[in-house]
């Protein structure tokens, strides 16, 4: 047996995954890793990203460049030009990233579901609940980037960025196992909440949320890098128009991102919990602008 194979076996084990990546001192390693994958020298890159590439799916064929400075270099690559078409029906709100797909489909008043029987409601993701108010019984999907696939993030659909928020929190990892035990994990984790409207006055919300061995979280729309020893204020008001398919910006690890709209949207039917999506493909149907 390969040692992949190996760690694969082992990672299956629920228990065990949940003890490996949860049990140890979660914001220690995500500074200690943070800081280790950004070190500039031959052998460590050349270790680092071998390692990765053993023991990860890792795909760096679409990177728009062959060579990396460092790990955090591969972690945060760029994709070729064309690598991700996006939906050719422009009234199609697309995937912001790279996924799997967990949890989604309609809000249950203000609650929704993590994880087997796991739930959390709007107010306390998103910390607003006047914002929470107006995606009261709409649509949600949880989007969870692994550490192998591609990092950036990308607008679903032309709109102006209104405001973001940042909550410091845990790094409890964002995977099945944890999701099953973690009672309220993505309102515990370290996130940002991007305010959105599209330009038919339609709100959509992004809930970026961070995980064990996530460093940081880059949000081009106010030109920060927002970790936990950011001190700066944690409401921004920003005016930022994005559109389909424009870079947002960038987590440094796999995470997690939660999409949501009103009422009136409507899930793609081919979005469904467990099946891979890449970013640019259809996500959600807007609502029409008489409905809004």
């Amino acid at each position: 047996m390969t040692a992949r194979a190996l760690f694969q076996r082992l990672l299956a084990n629920d228990a065990l995954n949940f003890a490996l990546t949860n049990r140890v001192p979660r914001a220690a390693l995500t500074r200690l890793f943070g800081g280790f994958s950004k070190i500039d020298h031959p052998w460590v890159r050349h270790v680092s990203i071998a390692l990765w590439k053993a023991f990860g799916d890792v795909d760096l064929s679409e990177a728009k460049k062959t060579h990396f400075s460092s790990l955090h270099d591969a972690f945060i690559r760029e994709l070729r030009d064309g690598a991700r078409p996006l939906d050719p029906r422009p009234e199609v709100l697309v995937s912001p990233c790279d996924a799997i797909v967990g949890a989604l489909g309609r809000i249950d008043g203000d609650t929704l579901l993590q994880a087997k029987g796991m739930r959390y409601t709007l107010g306390e993701l998103l910390g607003d609940e006047t914002l929470a108010a107006q995606l009261r019984d709409g649509h949600y999907v949880t989007l969870r980037i692994t550490a192998s696939m591609y990092h950036r993030f990308h607008a679903p659909a032309d709109c102006r960025v209104e405001q973001v928020r940042y909550f410091p929190g845990d790094t409890w990892n964002v995977n099945p196992p944890a999701l099953d035990r973690v009672e309220r994990l993505y309102c515990r984790n370290e996130r940002a909440v991007l305010t959105a409207r599209m330009y038919n006055g339609t709100p959509l919300v992004l809930v970026p949320v961070a995980a064990i061995l996530v460093a940081s979280l880059r949000l081009h729309c106010v030109d920060l890098t927002l970790h936990a020893g950011y001190a700066g204020p944690h409401r921004l008001s920003c005016d930022s128009s994005v559109r389909r398919g424009e870079e947002m910006g960038w987590f440094e690890h796999g995470s997690t991102i939660i999409v949501l709209l009103p009422a009136q949207a409507a899930l793609a039917p081919q979005v469904r919990t467990g099946e891979r999506i890449r970013m640019g493909q259809a996500l959600f149907a807007p609502p029409p602008a008489d409905r809004v």
